[in-house]
Parts: C-alpha cells; structure tokens; sequence
C-alpha cells in the first residue's frame, strides 16, 4: 500500500494478512493471557499463589453462588478460591472489606465500531446533567494536543443530561456556549445515536461551516448535517494511528466499567458517503486495528467477533464466501473468531423477498453459529402480522429440520426481543435457541401504544429468566448493545433490569424486573456459556481464567439510583491488573 493511501486510513488485503500473522506470531510466542496453565498442568507441589487478593466479599456466581474472602491466582488462572496458600514471592492485596465479581461479559456489543470513532472518542453514558458533561470534556481536553478534536459518537442520549438535577424531563444536549466554556482550545462534535441530532462548539462550529456543513447559532446540527459531519471527522482524522489509539482508548474504557471480555456484532457495511451513520464502518477491516493492539500484546480485554452480514440478494453471495473461506472460534483466549451475526442477511421476512431463511440454511449446513436481533412486536394496528422475531423462530426451525440439532449445538441465539412472547419463548426453546437480553430502552424507551400483549417496553426480563430456570429452560444471557443505541456501562443495563425506569426515572417496563442476583448472573455465568467458554469464563472458580472486578460500592446493596455508579476500582483479566482505580494499595 502507497504511503498516500495509508495517510487515509485505508488497508488493502495485504495489510489484513500481514496483521492476521502478527497476531498469530503473538499468539505462537505466547501472548500474556495465552499463557494461563491449569494447575492440572503445574509440577506437583507447584501451589504458591502468584497474587492473593483477601480480606473482601468475593461473589464467585458459581453454582450455588459461593461468597469467600480470599482467592489465589497463578499463571493467569484462579488456583484457590477461598483458601489460597502465599509463597515467598506472592504478591498480596487487601480488599479492605470491598466486593469482588466475576469480570463482566458483555454478549452482544460493538466495542470495534468505538475503536474506529475519528477524535479522541469521549464516553458520556455517565453524564447526568450538563456540568457532567463540561467536567468530563474538561478532563478529556487536558490529556490531548490543543486543536484535537474531542467526540462523542452514540451511546448515550440527551434524557439524561439534565439541565436541571431536580428534573428529569430536563434533559438536553449542551449548547455551543457550554462546550465552549468547557474546551475553549479544541473542537468538540457530539451525536446521539446513529445520525443525531449533534452539537458542537465553537471551534467545531467553524471548521464545519467552511465545509459547507449548517450549524445553527447554539451549535445545533439536524438533518443531515450530524452524518455530513461524521464524514468529514472521518475522512480527516483516521488513519491506522489514530485508529489503534482509538482501540486503546476503548478497552481502557471498558475495563473501568469492568467489562473484560467483548462479543462484537460488527457493523452496518460502509459506502464513505453522508449516507453512512454512527453505525457503519468497512467490516473487511475495521478488526484490523484491533489486531494490531493484540499482535502488540498491550489489549486488555477479551474479544470475541462476529461476522455481520446484510446482503439483499437471495444468493448472498458475501455470505457464501466468508463460509467457504472463514474459521469460526478460531484465535486464544484473548481474541478470536465468533459467528454469523448480528445480521445473518437483510430483512426477515421472506415474503418481502428477504434473503433470511436460504441464509439461515447455509449457516447451518457450513455449521456455523447464527446470531440475530430483534426489535418487533405484534401492533395493534396490524395484529395478523408477525414480528421480527417470529420469523426468524420459523427459519431458525427450517433450518433446524434440514440440519438436526444444529441450532442447539451451536447455541444460535436472536438479541434484544422486546415484544416477544411466551408463546415463541417456548416455541424457540424446543429446538435448543438462546435469548440474549439488553437494557438498551433505558436510554429512549416507553411503553408502545400499539402494543399487542405486551404491555412493557421490554424485554420481557421476569418473562423470560423463570422460562429460563424450568427443566431444560432456555438458555439467557444479558448484553448492552454499547456503543452506538446503547451504553456499554454494564451496571446501567442491571439498573433497568432490576427497576425497569429509563433514563427520565419514568416506569417503562412494569412487572418485568430481575433481582441484582439473577441479572448478574446473566452478565457472568450466563455469558460464559453464551460464548461456548464455560469452562474458562464466567465465574471464579479454581482452574478458569483470572479475570475479577473489585467494585467502588456493594452491588447486592446500594440504592437503586447508585447502581448507576458502580465503577471498578481495580480490574483483573487474566491474572494481570488492566485497571487500577487508586484506591488499593498494590504495593508487593
């Protein structure tokens, strides 16, 4: 590749297969996490603890949801939970009474689209008024170069951001004049969702204007002109650099919420024009980054990714070849391959000349896995029709019929499912289906008016874990879908699982709330399932992989309103600490 094109951001197949081999060679040289023995493969006699953590309230999630006060860890791995033995080198920590969980799997995210955002990428799923936000601008402003620009691309909405603290109905994005006072010095471009609407200050207002882009007088951008914007950051300000800071930047994120281990469900196939959203990126390379960081072995964090595909013709031709020429849960325990997913093809229905249900059988005759999401419900306006999600239960079944057990044995899985039912819970169970479960409504979520049966934004939680807990129940796991709808902050999705108020405090999914317990369940043990790695993920438990996070408060008991800040005041994957919060003391 030309040293111009590499200047845009670009990478050619060349690129890809060089990377891919890095990262192979990385992986052959025994990359950090790669290196975890069992202690079945330890000498005898080999039990002294490389780290010890103590004197906390550990919730291992195990089966019977064992609570200890110490654990040891050694070669990356939990070696004694409960009654761990110090050597002459172990290195302890005190907990001083803190609670320790499992570290967090998120099933279904997009943690590689936030990886590839232009600018120094700023989260504000945390902001809850308009001084969070100028605080956390501030912040973000003072560990960049002046003239950078700072942006926030999805995962967050203006309910939220209260103007006034007292009002939940408050909320709104923050004006030019407020972003100014916040970063004078740097351009800012914040967006909700996948086209806006957008803001920006005054620096950012002026370079957008001279590109022929409206920005209204309080920095207001609408229409089309959020995605207009995106593409000139876009075409600006990526490049390889700037991209694997950007992957930095995100798994630094991540682990302060104590997320460690990632599903990525790709992104919409980019065109580099204004038509692109939030949500698009180039899906041939967008891991690309990613990649490079793991080759590098400074990632710290588990991903695991899907391939998402969105073909409208019947042939899917796409599809066929990344079958033919792809290895699913190929890579170590770091970074591999995952399924087919979140988009197996275009539409559902195959009425409506959607490719769904042929693409449905060719996953399973290659016997990959399959994962999709859903959004539907069954209207009043139109009760014969059927959802989203009964139509891919139906080509889910086909496919079954034509390829026995394949939907159990690869643990095929439909996402989200606001408005599904009993009735398809129980339909979608039979054939061995999974369910994964967000709180993604708590940003911008109501009860529908037209809803038929379901009398809740969803998705139905209560519903779905007691189908769940029956004999050979169905299997459930829990996601954010951050960060583009959606927050990636797992704490924020329990909030709406266990209360079912959205961002404006409002009830929005009544009679449908989990307990604390259940719902982080479904974020640890649950997902280690979810992911085919229950034997290594999940919970702690002797012989899997080290990954803890030690909590700032005790989830099973602050008020529900602190449930939102629970943050990791120290982060573990893999026997290493990835976040260190401050407030322990690490010293040997």
């Amino acid at each position: 590749m030309s040293s111009k094109n590499r200047s845009k951001g670009r990478f050619t197949r060349r690129d890809f297969i060089q990377t891919a081999a890095a990262a192979a060679a990385s992986t052959a040289r025994g990359a950090r996490a790669a290196r975890a023995a069992k202690p079945s493969d330890m000498p005898p006699g080999h039990t002294d603890a490389d780290l010890i953590l103590q004197n906390g309230r550990i919730h291992t999630m195990d089966a019977q949801n064992t609570v200890v006060s110490a654990l040891g860890i050694r070669d990356g791995r939990f070696i004694q939970v409960g009654d761990p033995h110090p050597g002459p080198r172990t290195r302890v920590i005190d907990l001083r009474g803190r609670t320790v969980v499992p570290g967090i799997i998120d099933n279904h995210n997009h943690i590689v689209l936030m990886g590839n955002r232009p600018g120094y990428h700023t989260p504000l799923e945390n902001a809850y008024s308009i001084p969070d936000v100028q605080a956390i601008y501030a912040a973000r402003a003072a560990g960049i170069p002046r003239g950078a620009w700072i942006t926030t691309i999805g995962g967050f909405h203006s309910n939220h951001i209260y103007a006034n603290p007292l009002d939940p109905a408050s909320g709104r994005l923050p004006t030019r004049a407020e972003l100014d006072d916040a970063v004078p010095n740097n351009p800012a471009f914040i967006e909700i969702g996948f086209t806006g609407p957008a803001t920006t200050n005054s620096a950012g207002k002026s370079i957008f204007e001279s590109q022929g882009i409206t920005v209204a007088e309080n920095g207001s951008m609408t229409g089309n002109n959020p995605s207009r914007a995106l593409l000139y950051l876009r075409q600006t300000l990526l490049n390889p650099e700037s991209r694997r800071r950007a992957v930095v930047d995100a798994m630094n994120y991540a682990v302060t919420v104590g997320v460690t281990t990632h599903l990525d469900q790709g992104a919409f196939q980019a065109t580099n024009t204004a038509a692109d959203g939030a949500a698009h990126e180039d899906n041939f390379t967008m891991h690309i980054p990613f990649l490079q960081v793991y080759a590098q072995d400074k990632a710290i964090i588990r991903l695991r990714i899907n391939f998402l595909h969105m073909e409208s013709d019947p042939a899917t031709p796409e599809l066929v070849q990344r079958l033919k020429n792809a290895f699913q849960f190929l890579g170590n325990d770091m970074v591999k391959t995952g399924a087919i997913g979140e988009f197996i093809a275009s539409g559902t229905n195959p009425a409506l000349g959607s490719p769904f249900a042929d693409a449905a059988k060719r996953v399973a005759a290659a016997g990959w896995r399959a994962e999709v999401h859903s959004l539907g419900r069954r209207t009043t306006n139109n009760p014969s029709a059927p959802a989203d999600f009964e139509f891919e239960i139906m080509a889910f079944e086909a496919a079954n019929a034509q390829f026995p057990g394949i939907v159990k044995e690869k643990r095929w899985v439909i996402a989200h499912v606001p408005g599904i039912t009993q009735e398809w819970i129980d339909r979608f169970q039979s054939i061995g289906g999974s369910l994964s479960l967000t709180g993604w409504q708590y940003l911008n979520g109501s009860i529908p008016l037209n809803q038929l049966n379901t009398p809740y934004a969803g998705p139905p939680f209560r519903m779905i874990v007691d189908s769940s807990k029956r004999p050979d129940g169905i299997h459930v796991g829990m996601s954010s879908d951050g960060m583009q709808i959606a927050p990636m902050n797992p704490w924020l999705h329990m909030y709406f699982a266990t209360t079912g108020l959205n961002a404006k405090k409002m009830q929005i999914n009544p009679a449908q709330q989990i307990s604390r317990e259940e719902v982080l369940g479904l974020y640890t043990r649950q997902n280690g399932w979810f992911l085919r790695e229950e034997d290594e993920l999940g919970t702690i438990e002797s012989g899997k992989l080290a990954d803890l996070v030690v909590l700032n408060s005790d989830y099973f008991a602050v008020p529900n309103e602190d449930l939102k800040k629970i943050r990791s005041v120290l982060t573990v994957v893999g026997g290493n600490v990835v976040h260190d919060g401050g407030v322990l003391d690490l010293r040997d």
